[in-house]
């Protein structure tokens, strides 16, 4: 994974909103290959490893210089550390710092 890759996280309104989603937070984000609506879907998830959006994977969504969920989906593990560093009101701009939470290395 390219250093300063930057995804945007998205439908947090069915969630809980934009009240996670603090500059510097750090979420989780796991695979769903699962998911009836997109085999490349890629849930974020809070502390307790409840929903709380989704990785961007279609053009609306997905902020200008981001890459979808499609684009990492293969070069990340199953799961992998997100960090926000904007937000707006319909989406959020997140860095990844941890490519593979299951033993890859930090990068900042």
């Amino acid at each position: 994974m390219p250093e300063g890759t930057f995804v945007t996280v998205c439908g947090f309104g069915n969630y809980r909103g934009l009240a996670p989603f603090a500059i510097g937070a750090r979420f989780m984000c796991r695979k769903e290959p699962e998911n009836p609506a997109d085999d490349e879907a890629i849930r974020v998830m809070d502390e307790s490893g409840v929903t709380i959006g989704y990785l961007a994977n279609g053009g609306s969504a997905r902020a200008n210089g981001t890459l979808s969920a499609s684009r990492i989906y293969d070069r990340v593990g199953e799961l992998f550390l997100i960090e926000v560093w904007f937000t707006t009101r319909t989406k959020v701009i997140c860095k990844i710092v941890a490519f593979d939470a299951l033993g890859g290395a930090e990068r900042r």
